[in-house]
């Protein structure tokens, strides 16, 4: 059975914690793209470009597949590892979180790069508002103009949003419908007799509703 929603963070979210002069400020993103991933982090670069390091991990995707951990010249699993772990600890996915250290002189060894970090990350993301979103299945729905009140009304009673119209004498729409509605949603509108459904499969449509 197909999970109907995910959790992720509302909006931007930052932290810093200190250990023996380093500093380690995290900073947490919600992203839907790998894209936007090298975006933030690159910004993050010229933002401290003085800083020793910029961190980071993020995973992606309702069904979270798409993941990555970069240590960024710290030892090797010392320092992405332990943000992405954060991640996964509070059940998050399509986060970004980097943490930029500034290096405060002393040498903190594996465990304590590890705990800073990893502390770090944890504190971002309790500053951040976790949110769950419904998972959506998209489709196109034809219909007659006087039919176009009851498409609509039918995607309200189900929460769908209307995600693309274009209404002339013959109405298209595009439709998310959350997953956890969706046999029913479309049964109501078959029900109608006089609306046309064109259905994706689930893994060309999932996203967001």
């Amino acid at each position: 059975m197909y999970p109907t929603a995910y959790q992720t963070i509302a909006a931007f979210a930052e932290a810093e914690f200190k250990d023996k002069g380093s500093r380690f400020i995290a900073y947490a993103y919600p992203v839907r793209t790998a894209g936007e991933v090298k975006t933030l982090v690159d910004e993050q670069r010229q933002a401290h470009h003085k800083a020793r390091h910029w961190c980071y991990a993020y995973r992606l995707g309702t069904d979270g597949l798409q993941f990555r951990a970069n240590d960024d010249g710290e030892p090797s699993g010392s320092a992405g590892r332990p943000i992405l772990g954060q991640i996964d600890s509070f059940g998050l996915t399509d986060v970004l979180i980097i943490v930029v250290r500034y290096f405060g002189g002393t040498l903190l060894g594996v465990p304590g790069l590890i705990h800073a970090y990893k502390t770090a990350a944890s504190d971002a993301l309790k500053a951040a508002e976790i949110i769950e979103k419904n998972i959506g299945k998209t489709v196109f729905l034809n219909c007659a103009y006087p039919h176009l009140n009851d498409a609509v009304r039918i995607a309200k009673q189900h929460h769908a949003e209307i995600v693309e119209q274009d209404l002339q004498l013959d109405c298209r729409l595009t439709v998310c419908v959350p997953l956890a509605a969706y046999e029913n949603c479309i049964a109501a509108w078959r029900q109608t007799r006089v609306i046309e459904i064109k259905e994706n499969f689930p893994a060309e449509a999932e996203k967001e509703a």
